[in-house]
């Protein structure tokens, strides 16, 4: 990893641990209200989805709204043998009695023997460290979401959930593992790229 990205990663790992709980509630407010009217969302049977644990953009009130309309949710699991990530489904009692683990890593986990692949999603609501104009997504840097999309090119539409302050006018540099997202949202933005994804 270069020195500069060594740098940005720290910096925004740092804005993001700052933000308040008030701040978290309206921002997480905003952008569900832009996600529902999503197309891509809406059509969706199968979400998957993060619980937020290092400041990413609160995903609560998303997972609630998923339960309310009937819709089936997935949240990773890491697999340990090859480092990449698999889905497991999870009820609403289950999330509410927060039957979870702690990994390793500070991140809940559910509780599972039974996983999907990751393109049995629909929808894959993804956190972030940073994304720039072009749909490229700096993650926390241990590659579990980009080791697990390179094997599945086709679904799910990849929907990146970001604070305002996460969307980079400066360009990222590629790397050749690189997963590129189809979409971002923000509380103020949706932003679509043209990233050459299969869909």
């Amino acid at each position: 990893m270069s020195n500069q990205n060594q740098i940005l990663r720290k910096d925004l790992r740092t804005k993001r641990r700052k933000i308040s709980m008030l701040e978290q509630k309206h921002s997480e407010n905003f952008t569900l209200q832009r996600l529902i009217k999503n197309p891509k969302f809406k059509t969706a049977h199968n979400i998957g989805i993060y619980l937020h644990s290092f400041g990413e953009l609160h995903t609560g009130k998303m997972i609630e709204y998923c339960f309310k309309h009937h819709k089936n949710v997935y949240l990773p699991l890491i697999c340990n043998m090859n480092k990449t990530l698999r889905w497991v489904k999870i009820s609403h009692q289950q999330y509410r009695n927060k039957r979870f683990v702690l990994h390793k890593l500070g991140m809940l986990q559910p509780m599972a023997s039974r996983a999907s692949h990751v393109s049995h999603l629909d929808v894959l609501l993804m956190p972030l460290l940073a994304c720039d104009a072009v749909g490229i997504r700096m993650g926390m840097g241990g590659g579990f979401y980009d080791r697990t999309l390179a094997s599945a090119p086709f679904k799910p539409y990849r929907l990146g959930l970001a604070h305002d302050f996460q969307f980079l006018q400066q360009r990222l540099k590629k790397n050749p593992w690189d997963q590129p997202l189809h979409a971002l949202i923000t509380p103020t933005k949706f932003v679509h790229f043209k990233c050459q994804i299969s869909q």
